[in-house]
């Protein structure tokens, strides 16, 4: 089915609709991952977004329940050079395009890809709109530019959990205490929270209860947690009201390990500021240095906002950079037991450099008792 990109820079491109009929608005980005395309899909952080996977040929292993990172797909549209539609692996259970029909996300296919890579790169993420339905470039040029975008907006309030639930080793369960049979227990925030991250926290010997965004800090203390965990999830930090002052007054109370959305709630709660990158970074590939040890990791990253260095105080040390832009990609408190990264070292998907980062969230609950 014929379908048309259009970007706010004026910017058409013809392509085809493997899902059928649609229109679809959001901000348009790309990701390098050469695979994972359905741990990318169920990533929250990815709402209001439609994500071109630089990798030509996407679906060829299908889809299977064991690789959601959350319970739905997230993207507004999954754009793509060419659709395997056919696919052949044993773990598969359906199809991709079955997939994104499910959850109402429009598939794209059979356009240039690496050109609108080359625009994003060069001009930035772009709002955009892709339809089915409306076929004329003028109008669809018009409602990109007239889309509200994601500056300033509360993204998370549309994918954190309505109510506490506890993480067991199959997944969720309903309740508003912690599991038994940890040596730690974990209050996680979710502001679009990933599904490893809780396997992870649980593989290390942690009790998690999950807690919906703005649940407030005395409500947290009340549970008497070894640690707090701060998810990733989507948009803009500086458009997530009630967050930053709840997080504030967790700091020295608690150990606090935060990561990518969670990573620039906390620089907001150290006093620091965020700003909007030119493109962001999204794939499995991201070089990252660790400044303490001088050891380089590949890592998985989806983010579009960062933490400014230049606005944190003092108490605050750098610990991470990236290697492709120098931006911040994780930092320490040096009074209190908090630390974050900007990038994802629960992987799925992508490489398992940084998992690390969990130990020392470990260690930190160790050091407390």
């Amino acid at each position: 089915m014929k379908a048309l990109i259009a970007l706010e820079d004026g910017t058409v491109l013809p392509a085809r609709s493997f899902t059928g009929a649609g229109e679809a608005a959001g901000e348009i980005v790309f990701n390098t991952s050469m695979s994972g395309y359905q741990e990318i899909l169920t990533d929250p952080s990815y709402t209001g977004q439609m994500v071109t996977m630089t990798y030509p040929l996407i679906g060829n292993y299908g889809i299977n329940p064991e690789d959601m990172e959350s319970a739905a797909a997230h993207p507004r549209a999954f754009l793509m050079r060419e659709y395997q539609a056919v696919p052949s692996n044993y773990r598969a259970s359906g199809t991709l395009a079955d997939f994104l029909c499910k959850f109402g996300v429009l598939g794209i296919e059979g356009f240039d890809t690496r050109m609108l890579t080359r625009i994003i790169r060069k001009r930035g993420a772009m709002k955009a709109v892709i339809s089915t339905e409306d076929l004329n470039e003028a109008s669809l040029v018009e409602k990109a530019r007239n889309w509200a975008g994601l500056v300033g907006q509360d993204m998370v309030a549309g994918v954190t959990a309505a109510k506490p639930y506890a993480w067991s080793t199959n997944g969720p369960v309903a309740g508003s205490t912690f599991p038994a049979g940890g040596r730690f227990k974990v209050v996680a925030y979710d502001f679009g929270i990933k599904y490893n991250q809780l396997r992870i926290l649980t593989e290390k010997g942690c009790s998690v209860l999950v807690v919906p965004a703005k649940t407030s800090a005395a409500d947290v203390l009340a549970l008497n947690p070894d640690g707090v965990f701060l998810s990733n999830g989507p948009g803009d930090p500086a458009g997530v009201a009630g967050v930053v002052e709840n997080i504030r007054a967790l700091l020295g109370k608690k150990p606090i390990f935060g990561i990518c959305l969670g990573h620039q709630m906390l620089g907001l709660a150290y006093g620091g500021s965020t700003f909007k990158l030119k493109f962001g970074h999204r794939g499995g590939n991201q070089p990252v240095k660790d400044l303490q040890t001088g050891k380089v990791e590949i890592t998985s990253q989806n983010h579009g906002f960062c933490v400014d260095p230049q606005s944190l105080p003092a108490s605050v040390e750098v610990t991470h950079i990236n290697l492709n832009d120098g931006s911040l990609e994780g930092m320490r408190h040096k009074e209190y037991p908090a630390f974050s990264v900007q990038y994802h070292p629960e992987h799925a998907p992508g490489p398992h450099d940084a998992v690390y980062l969990f130990d020392r969230f470990i260690g930190l609950m160790e050091g407390r008792r």
